[in-house]
């Protein structure tokens, strides 16, 4: 069946967004007397909410002792003074949600971020494109791997899974993709390596924002090649 719309993960698909939020975490685990990580540690800490994110960053110890709740509450008071000061669109990202938009082919986002700061987030950074839907995790909507939210997105569009694109960067997207029925397509240009994306069950690999391109190419009348 064509590929006829695209749902994207947001964090390390869309939007670069290591640099703040290790930050925000780092600050957080200083001011509690211990050590940090480097920002490249975050690339696995990440990707599954922020509640998974402090457990993974903070000692095992530290967080059986302490009130886990306030302490994610405190990461994410400090993300919510730095959330925007290095996080940029991946290079190529603009160009492709300019190629989607020019094809009216549909697109969303169903990130793992909480509702209100995926939204906002989409509306600071990406203020310059449509996008059918923008759903973060809340009390309707679960994290990632339940596709629940993308399968509302599909309703939205008013398109069965299998005609949309699920494009993430983690083996959690790669899972969300398949429990939902989408195409699941991973971006190596995010925060997790090739094998990992392959192991959670990707059809095909994107080297890069416009290797996406491929996969509408029906639309601009050339043959796509396919995995």
């Amino acid at each position: 069946m064509s590929h006829r719309a695209i749902i994207f993960d947001l964090d390390g698909t869309l939007l670069d967004t290591l640099q703040d939020l290790a930050l925000s975490v780092n600050t957080v685990l200083a001011e509690k007397g211990l050590g940090g990580h480097p920002v490249d540690a975050y690339r696995y800490f990440v990707g599954d909410g922020i509640d998974l994110l402090v457990k993974r960053a903070f000692p095992a110890e530290y967080t059986e002792k302490e009130d886990l709740e306030n302490l994610i509450d405190t990461v994410k008071k400090e993300y919510s003074r730095r959330w925007a000061d290095h996080t940029v669109p991946y290079p190529g990202v603009p160009d492709l949600l300019d190629f989607l938009e020019e094809r009216e082919i549909p697109k969303a986002i169903f990130s793992n971020k909480p509702h209100e700061y995926a939204v906002l987030t989409v509306e600071t950074l990406l203020p310059g494109w449509h996008f059918v839907d923008i759903k973060g995790i809340g009390a309707k909507t679960p994290r990632k791997p339940d596709p629940l939210g993308a399968l509302l997105i599909a309703e939205k569009m008013r398109l069965q899974p299998q005609e949309i694109i699920y494009l993430g960067d983690t083996d959690t997207d790669m899972l969300t993709a398949l429990k939902g029925g989408f195409y699941p397509v991973g971006a190596l240009w995010g925060f997790r390596p090739a094998e990992e994306l392959l192991a959670g069950g990707a059809r095909f690999l994107a080297e890069t924002p416009a290797a996406v391109r491929e996969l509408f190419s029906y639309r601009c009348g050339k043959p796509s090649r396919r995995p």
